[in-house]
């Protein structure tokens, strides 16, 4: 499966954003990347360029691949509402967002290895799929024999999933609910999506 292997903190320079979580690295280092990078002025960005940015930013947050984000922005654009909303909650309705957002792992990415290893269940049946499409009123467990792996029971600790209204966990079964589609203000991610769907209508 083709990912992203590269230095995070890097990308997070890029964007000046820490998209990955918190990173001391990126706050010893919140400049751009390179060896000029601390005394470097950012030049004046065309609007090509700040809508590109604007995409890819997106892209490495949810981890998604280019044909991913592009088929995802096209099924956005056929339905009915804001399109730039409904990619953002497409990308939200993804298995492996809402196994990060539920707490059970502590980056997308690890919430992606434990999907595609069959650690997580949707609706009492294992799917291995991290690109799984939840709808309102799926419910995503951990399977019985991954309850004790020390990666989940870590990560469970730190109770994120409080910040989620759009999200249920009961912490006996370790099951959450996904309970409706969030709307947009309830997105904490830094994503300018209109400037998302300027570049796609070029």
């Amino acid at each position: 499966m083709a990912r992203y292997r590269g230095a995070k903190s890097k990308i997070s320079r890029k964007f000046g954003d820490p998209i990955y979580g918190p990173d001391k690295s990126f706050e010893k280092k919140n400049y751009l990347p390179g060896q000029h990078g601390a005394s470097k002025r950012r030049r004046k960005q065309s609007e090509y360029g700040i809508q590109l940015m604007a995409k890819q930013k997106a892209k490495y947050t949810y981890g998604v691949l280019e044909k991913q984000f592009s088929n995802l922005f096209k099924k956005a654009s056929r339905s009915k509402g804001v399109t730039g909303e409904v990619l953002l909650q497409l990308l939200e309705a993804r298995l492996d967002n809402v196994v990060y957002r539920l707490g059970i792992a502590p980056t997308r990415d690890a919430a992606r290895q434990l999907v595609s290893h069959r650690h997580i269940t949707v609706n009492g049946t294992v799917v291995n799929v991290p690109s799984f499409t939840l709808r309102p009123g799926d419910l995503v467990g951990v399977r019985e024999k991954s309850k004790s792996l020390e990666v989940i029971s870590d990560s469970l600790s730190t109770a994120r999933y409080s910040s989620s209204s759009w999200l249920e966990w009961d912490g006996d079964t370790m099951t959450g609910k996904f309970l409706n589609v969030p709307e947009r203000e309830d997105i904490p991610e830094n994503i300018q999506e209109q400037l998302i769907v300027e570049l796609y209508s070029k």
